[in-house]
Protein backbone atom coordinates (compact mmCIF):
# COMPACT_ATOMS: atom_id res chain seq x y z
CA UNK A 1 0.00 0.00 0.00
CA UNK A 2 1.33 3.36 -0.98
CA UNK A 3 1.95 5.71 1.69
CA UNK A 4 -0.72 8.26 0.58
CA UNK A 5 -2.86 5.90 0.78
CA UNK A 6 -2.93 4.70 -2.47
CA UNK A 7 -3.05 0.77 -4.32
CA UNK A 8 -1.05 0.29 -7.39
CA UNK A 9 -2.65 -1.95 -9.45
CA UNK A 10 -1.85 -3.37 -13.10
CA UNK A 11 -4.42 -5.43 -14.81
CA UNK A 12 -4.15 -8.36 -16.89
CA UNK A 13 -5.62 -10.94 -18.92
CA UNK A 14 -4.62 -14.57 -19.80
CA UNK A 15 -7.36 -15.95 -22.36
CA UNK A 16 -9.77 -13.53 -20.42
CA UNK A 17 -9.88 -14.58 -17.15
CA UNK A 18 -8.62 -11.01 -15.82
CA UNK A 19 -7.00 -10.37 -12.66
CA UNK A 20 -5.86 -7.04 -10.50
CA UNK A 21 -2.31 -7.63 -9.29
CA UNK A 22 -0.81 -5.44 -6.27
CA UNK A 23 2.50 -5.74 -5.33
CA UNK A 24 2.48 -4.40 -1.80
CA UNK A 25 4.26 -5.26 1.82
CA UNK A 26 1.47 -7.31 3.19
CA UNK A 27 -2.32 -8.02 2.23
CA UNK A 28 -4.50 -5.53 3.51
CA UNK A 29 -7.33 -6.88 6.52
CA UNK A 30 -9.52 -5.45 4.35
CA UNK A 31 -8.69 -7.64 1.79
CA UNK A 32 -11.92 -9.35 0.55
CA UNK A 33 -13.88 -5.63 0.60
CA UNK A 34 -11.27 -4.42 -1.70
CA UNK A 35 -11.84 -7.50 -4.26
CA UNK A 36 -15.49 -7.16 -4.24
CA UNK A 37 -15.58 -3.52 -4.73
CA UNK A 38 -12.70 -3.62 -7.61
CA UNK A 39 -13.64 -6.68 -9.31
CA UNK A 40 -17.13 -4.99 -9.75
CA UNK A 41 -17.55 -5.10 -13.61
CA UNK A 42 -20.38 -2.26 -13.12
CA UNK A 43 -18.71 -0.22 -10.06
CA UNK A 44 -15.39 -1.15 -10.04
CA UNK A 45 -12.50 -1.72 -12.41
CA UNK A 46 -13.66 -5.27 -13.30
CA UNK A 47 -11.85 -8.03 -13.32
CA UNK A 48 -12.44 -12.31 -11.95
CA UNK A 49 -10.01 -12.01 -9.20
CA UNK A 50 -7.48 -9.61 -7.06
CA UNK A 51 -3.78 -11.11 -6.62
CA UNK A 52 -1.60 -9.14 -3.75
CA UNK A 53 2.21 -10.39 -4.16
CA UNK A 54 3.87 -9.89 -1.34
CA UNK A 55 7.76 -10.89 -0.32
CA UNK A 56 8.80 -13.44 1.88
CA UNK A 57 9.88 -12.79 5.31
CA UNK A 58 13.51 -12.56 5.29
CA UNK A 59 14.05 -13.46 2.01
CA UNK A 60 14.21 -11.59 -2.05
CA UNK A 61 14.11 -14.98 -3.05
CA UNK A 62 10.64 -15.22 -4.28
CA UNK A 63 6.87 -13.87 -3.70
CA UNK A 64 3.55 -15.04 -2.11
CA UNK A 65 0.34 -15.09 -3.93
CA UNK A 66 -2.30 -14.73 -2.25
CA UNK A 67 -5.32 -14.51 -5.16
CA UNK A 68 -9.23 -13.29 -3.75
CA UNK A 69 -12.11 -13.97 -5.82
CA UNK A 70 -14.09 -11.21 -7.32
CA UNK A 71 -16.99 -12.22 -4.65
CA UNK A 72 -14.29 -11.60 -2.07
CA UNK A 73 -13.81 -15.33 -1.23
CA UNK A 74 -10.44 -16.35 -1.13
CA UNK A 75 -9.20 -18.85 -3.00
CA UNK A 76 -5.98 -21.55 -3.01
CA UNK A 77 -4.36 -21.03 -6.45
CA UNK A 78 -5.19 -20.28 -10.13
CA UNK A 79 -3.18 -21.06 -13.06
CA UNK A 80 -4.04 -18.06 -15.18
CA UNK A 81 -3.60 -15.94 -12.36
CA UNK A 82 0.15 -17.05 -11.42
CA UNK A 83 0.29 -16.62 -15.91
CA UNK A 84 -0.87 -12.85 -15.36
CA UNK A 85 1.49 -12.35 -11.81
CA UNK A 86 4.18 -13.74 -13.53
CA UNK A 87 4.22 -10.93 -15.59
CA UNK A 88 3.29 -8.45 -13.67
CA UNK A 89 6.76 -9.10 -11.45
CA UNK A 90 8.54 -9.18 -14.46
CA UNK A 91 6.94 -5.32 -15.25
CA UNK A 92 7.46 -3.77 -11.64
CA UNK A 93 11.13 -5.70 -11.72
CA UNK A 94 12.17 -4.51 -15.19
CA UNK A 95 13.04 -8.52 -15.37
CA UNK A 96 13.48 -9.96 -18.65
CA UNK A 97 12.78 -13.83 -19.00
CA UNK A 98 11.52 -13.83 -15.25
CA UNK A 99 11.85 -17.61 -13.11
CA UNK A 100 10.36 -16.84 -10.00
CA UNK A 101 9.02 -18.85 -6.67
CA UNK A 102 5.36 -18.63 -5.47
CA UNK A 103 4.64 -19.14 -2.22
CA UNK A 104 0.61 -19.88 -2.65
CA UNK A 105 -1.55 -21.22 -0.19
CA UNK A 106 -1.49 -24.78 -1.83
CA UNK A 107 2.29 -25.01 -2.25
CA UNK A 108 5.17 -23.11 -3.78
CA UNK A 109 4.96 -23.20 -7.87
CA UNK A 110 7.45 -21.73 -10.23
CA UNK A 111 6.39 -19.58 -12.73
CA UNK A 112 8.49 -18.65 -16.21
CA UNK A 113 8.43 -15.56 -18.32
CA UNK A 114 9.24 -15.53 -21.57
CA UNK A 115 9.60 -11.49 -22.49
CA UNK A 116 10.27 -8.49 -21.27
CA UNK A 117 8.90 -5.74 -19.13
CA UNK A 118 7.88 -4.10 -22.13
CA UNK A 119 5.85 -6.56 -23.86
CA UNK A 120 2.22 -6.01 -23.64
CA UNK A 121 1.61 -9.96 -24.44
CA UNK A 122 4.05 -12.47 -22.80
CA UNK A 123 4.08 -15.97 -22.83
CA UNK A 124 4.24 -17.73 -19.82
CA UNK A 125 4.75 -21.28 -18.17
CA UNK A 126 3.49 -22.44 -14.68
CA UNK A 127 4.51 -25.56 -12.57
CA UNK A 128 1.38 -26.56 -11.46
CA UNK A 129 2.38 -29.46 -9.20
CA UNK A 130 1.25 -32.83 -9.07
CA UNK A 131 -2.57 -33.51 -9.33
CA UNK A 132 -3.82 -34.81 -6.24
CA UNK A 133 -7.58 -36.65 -5.49
CA UNK A 134 -10.46 -34.10 -5.42
CA UNK A 135 -13.07 -33.72 -3.42
CA UNK A 136 -15.65 -36.92 -2.75
CA UNK A 137 -18.43 -37.57 -5.19
CA UNK A 138 -20.84 -40.21 -3.35
CA UNK A 139 -24.29 -39.41 -3.87
CA UNK A 140 -23.56 -36.30 -6.92
CA UNK A 141 -26.22 -36.43 -9.51
CA UNK A 142 -24.87 -35.24 -12.36
CA UNK A 143 -27.48 -33.26 -13.96
CA UNK A 144 -27.38 -31.30 -16.90
CA UNK A 145 -30.35 -30.25 -18.23
CA UNK A 146 -31.04 -32.32 -21.22
CA UNK A 147 -27.58 -33.64 -22.33
CA UNK A 148 -26.63 -36.80 -21.21
CA UNK A 149 -22.87 -36.89 -19.39
CA UNK A 150 -20.36 -38.77 -19.76
CA UNK A 151 -17.52 -39.86 -17.15
CA UNK A 152 -17.03 -37.45 -14.30
CA UNK A 153 -14.62 -37.39 -11.47
CA UNK A 154 -12.96 -34.50 -9.07
CA UNK A 155 -9.19 -33.79 -8.71
CA UNK A 156 -7.28 -31.76 -6.58
CA UNK A 157 -4.58 -29.06 -8.09
CA UNK A 158 -4.38 -26.95 -4.83
CA UNK A 159 -8.04 -26.21 -5.29
CA UNK A 160 -11.18 -28.71 -6.22
CA UNK A 161 -12.35 -29.08 -9.68
CA UNK A 162 -15.15 -31.22 -10.80
CA UNK A 163 -14.44 -32.50 -14.95
CA UNK A 164 -17.70 -33.47 -16.83
CA UNK A 165 -17.41 -35.33 -20.08
CA UNK A 166 -20.18 -34.27 -22.40
CA UNK A 167 -20.37 -34.34 -26.40
CA UNK A 168 -20.58 -30.72 -26.77
CA UNK A 169 -19.64 -28.23 -24.18
CA UNK A 170 -21.84 -25.86 -26.07
CA UNK A 171 -25.05 -27.57 -25.66
CA UNK A 172 -25.44 -26.92 -21.82
CA UNK A 173 -26.38 -24.33 -20.03
CA UNK A 174 -23.62 -23.98 -17.52
CA UNK A 175 -24.56 -20.49 -15.89
CA UNK A 176 -27.50 -22.72 -14.18
CA UNK A 177 -26.03 -26.10 -14.55
CA UNK A 178 -22.41 -24.88 -12.88
CA UNK A 179 -23.63 -23.40 -9.70
CA UNK A 180 -26.70 -26.44 -8.82
CA UNK A 181 -23.70 -29.15 -8.91
CA UNK A 182 -21.40 -27.00 -7.21
CA UNK A 183 -23.92 -26.55 -4.25
CA UNK A 184 -23.27 -30.40 -3.49
CA UNK A 185 -19.44 -29.93 -2.25
CA UNK A 186 -20.72 -26.84 0.21
CA UNK A 187 -18.97 -25.28 2.17
CA UNK A 188 -16.06 -25.67 0.47
CA UNK A 189 -17.30 -25.15 -2.98
CA UNK A 190 -15.95 -26.97 -6.18
CA UNK A 191 -14.75 -26.03 -9.80
CA UNK A 192 -17.18 -27.30 -12.58
CA UNK A 193 -15.53 -27.98 -15.98
CA UNK A 194 -17.36 -29.60 -18.97
CA UNK A 195 -15.13 -31.42 -21.43
CA UNK A 196 -15.23 -32.57 -24.51
CA UNK A 197 -12.54 -34.64 -26.57
CA UNK A 198 -11.46 -33.50 -29.95
CA UNK A 199 -8.46 -35.97 -30.73
CA UNK A 200 -5.67 -37.22 -28.76
CA UNK A 201 -3.99 -33.65 -28.39
CA UNK A 202 -6.92 -31.03 -28.15
CA UNK A 203 -9.90 -31.46 -25.72
CA UNK A 204 -12.20 -28.02 -25.22
CA UNK A 205 -13.00 -26.48 -21.92
CA UNK A 206 -16.03 -24.87 -20.41
CA UNK A 207 -15.30 -23.83 -16.90
CA UNK A 208 -17.85 -22.35 -13.91
CA UNK A 209 -15.38 -21.10 -11.14
CA UNK A 210 -16.12 -20.96 -7.37
CA UNK A 211 -16.35 -17.77 -6.39
CA UNK A 212 -16.04 -16.29 -10.05
CA UNK A 213 -18.94 -17.72 -12.06
CA UNK A 214 -19.08 -18.40 -15.66
CA UNK A 215 -15.49 -17.34 -16.93
CA UNK A 216 -14.13 -17.46 -20.09
CA UNK A 217 -11.01 -19.73 -19.24
CA UNK A 218 -9.73 -21.60 -16.37
CA UNK A 219 -5.81 -22.77 -15.90
CA UNK A 220 -6.09 -24.40 -12.87
CA UNK A 221 -9.20 -26.26 -14.60
CA UNK A 222 -7.37 -26.87 -18.01
CA UNK A 223 -4.51 -28.81 -15.85
CA UNK A 224 -7.54 -31.05 -13.88
CA UNK A 225 -9.27 -31.77 -17.16
CA UNK A 226 -6.15 -32.81 -19.11
CA UNK A 227 -5.18 -34.94 -16.26
CA UNK A 228 -8.49 -36.75 -15.76
CA UNK A 229 -8.93 -37.07 -19.65
CA UNK A 230 -5.62 -38.26 -19.92
CA UNK A 231 -6.23 -41.08 -16.97
CA UNK A 232 -9.25 -41.78 -19.08
CA UNK A 233 -6.80 -43.25 -22.09
CA UNK A 234 -7.99 -40.47 -24.29
CA UNK A 235 -5.41 -37.85 -25.00
CA UNK A 236 -1.48 -37.87 -24.87
CA UNK A 237 1.00 -36.27 -22.59
CA UNK A 238 0.67 -32.71 -24.17
CA UNK A 239 -2.85 -31.26 -24.45
CA UNK A 240 -4.17 -28.22 -26.31
CA UNK A 241 -7.22 -26.40 -24.21
CA UNK A 242 -9.08 -24.67 -26.45
CA UNK A 243 -11.72 -22.58 -24.16
CA UNK A 244 -13.75 -19.14 -24.96
CA UNK A 245 -10.91 -17.22 -24.24
CA UNK A 246 -8.42 -18.91 -26.26
CA UNK A 247 -6.03 -21.95 -25.90
CA UNK A 248 -3.54 -22.89 -23.28
CA UNK A 249 -1.50 -25.96 -23.37
CA UNK A 250 -0.60 -28.59 -20.48
CA UNK A 251 1.99 -31.00 -20.35
CA UNK A 252 1.66 -33.92 -17.97
CA UNK A 253 4.04 -35.86 -15.97
CA UNK A 254 4.89 -36.07 -12.72
CA UNK A 255 4.37 -32.32 -11.80
CA UNK A 256 1.92 -31.14 -14.74
CA UNK A 257 2.74 -27.55 -16.55
CA UNK A 258 0.78 -25.15 -18.12
CA UNK A 259 1.51 -23.15 -20.74
CA UNK A 260 -0.48 -19.70 -21.71
CA UNK A 261 -0.12 -16.00 -22.49
CA UNK A 262 -1.00 -13.11 -20.20
CA UNK A 263 -1.83 -9.52 -21.58
CA UNK A 264 -1.17 -6.56 -19.52
CA UNK A 265 -4.29 -4.27 -19.96
CA UNK A 266 -3.55 -1.34 -17.37
CA UNK A 267 -2.50 0.28 -14.81
CA UNK A 268 -4.71 1.93 -12.17
CA UNK A 269 -3.95 3.73 -9.01
CA UNK A 270 -6.98 3.59 -6.26
CA UNK A 271 -7.74 5.09 -3.04
CA UNK A 272 -7.37 2.75 0.18
CA UNK A 273 -7.87 3.40 3.66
Amino acid sequence: MGENGTVNLTHHHGLCNDFLVALVHEVPSDASDLARNLCDRNSGIGADGLVFGTPWAGSAAGLTFTLVNSDGSPAEVSGNGLLCFGQAVARATGATDLDLAVDTPAGRRRVVVAGGPDDTEVTATVDMGAAGIGPDTHGLAVDLGGPTPGRHDTVDMGNPHLVIEVDDVDAVDLGVVGPTIEAFFEPEGCNVHLVQVLDQATIRLRPWERGAGLTRACGSGACAAAHLVHSWGLVDERVEVRMAGGSAVVELGGTIRLTGPSVHIGDHEVGHG
